[in-house]
């Protein structure tokens, strides 16, 4: 069937199949299990701080695909002679406010004054810890544009960003000689109350050398396969890890469920993303981390894990094991 465009429920957004976002009816299962909860959520010791030398940003990466990790799901993409950054968020807390809400484990590596040229910012859906009003500000002022899902201009264009490309599943946009194409995800939408009225979004990066896949947020899903069929093969899929918990299995994956869906998707090499950075779920902050690992032993997948802020051509079995020496095991 190829790729269709999202749909809508009256004024909602839907996915490609029946999902539980864990809303209201789960609220009190989830807090009692915050309550009793005994992993180390948060880094017992501090992480980092990790820093990014932005001199090396003048030198084209060799092999034309470049990352930069920045945290969670926001990455600098370098691939082809274009550079682009995903979900961007520098600010402390992933929240409504500044004054509450999860709290980054370590800063961001490349203060945003130090950041080098960017061709097009990605944003793949309105969450607090994807889209970040203050980053996005400060990025506005540089006229950067912006490519994001649906609905999501609405926030951008009110932060100041001037231009800005809205896509739909299937739909796509040329960056000179990059192709960029938004897919489905499993997810939701929101901030504050209203849920769903703006899309959410994974997307296909191909270059004239490289194929590359931004997962963004999923849970388990068809589409996977529909997109490495449709796009595939990837040397890069980017797929979130991190923030699973059993009461809202439909709306982030998991390890195990990530490296299926990299399977799916036809890739080369995997990113594991969207880990490490906030407290989001019950488990251990470092967990998804060693489970993927695992699981891609024991799948024979080739994993890309730099250390945060480290500028990295993208090669295979690359395990830089940053979140070793903060363990408290």
């Amino acid at each position: 069937m190829g790729i269709q465009p999202a749909k809508k429920e009256g004024k909602k957004f839907v996915n490609v199949i029946p999902t539980d976002a864990a809303g209201l009816g789960r609220m009190l299962p989830i807090l009692r299990e915050y309550i009793t909860n005994k992993e180390e959520n948060v880094p017992k010791k501090t992480l980092g701080p990790f820093n990014t030398d932005a001199s090396l940003y003048n030198t084209p990466p060799a092999g034309g695909l470049r990352i930069t990790w920045i945290g969670h799901s926001s990455i600098i993409i370098e691939i082809d002679g274009k550079r682009l950054l995903t979900d961007p968020v520098w600010s402390q807390r992933v929240s409504f406010t500044q004054r509450i809400g999860p709290k980054r484990f370590f800063d961001a590596p490349l203060p945003l004054n130090q950041l080098p040229h960017i061709d097009a910012v990605i944003s793949s859906h309105d969450h607090y810890d994807h889209l970040d009003k203050n980053t996005i500000e400060y990025l506005a002022t540089k006229n950067i544009p912006f490519i994001c899902s649906l609905g999501v201009e609405r926030y951008l264009r009110k932060w100041g960003v001037k231009t800005v490309t809205e896509l739909n599943w299937g739909d796509s946009t040329q960056l000179d000689h990059l192709k960029i194409t938004a897919t489905p995800a499993r997810h939701f939408s929101g901030r504050m109350l209203n849920r769903d009225e703006t899309l959410w979004s994974s997307f296909v990066i191909k270059g004239p050398q490289h194929n590359i896949y931004f997962g963004a947020d999923s849970g388990p899903s068809p589409s996977f396969k529909d997109i490495g069929d449709a796009f595939g093969p990837f040397d890069l899929t980017m797929l979130e890890v991190g923030a699973y918990g059993k009461y809202w299995p439909d709306i982030h994956m998991g390890p195990d469920n990530a490296t299926n869906a990299h399977l799916a998707l036809k890739g080369k090499v995997m990113l594991p993303i969207h880990w490490g950075t906030f407290n989001l779920a019950p488990h251990a902050w470092y967990e998804p981390a060693e489970k993927v690992i695992d699981y891609a032993a024991q799948k024979g997948i080739s994993l890309f894990m730099p250390s945060p802020g480290t500028p990295t051509e993208v090669s295979e079995n690359l395990i830089s094991n940053w979140w070793t020496p903060y363990l408290s095991l």
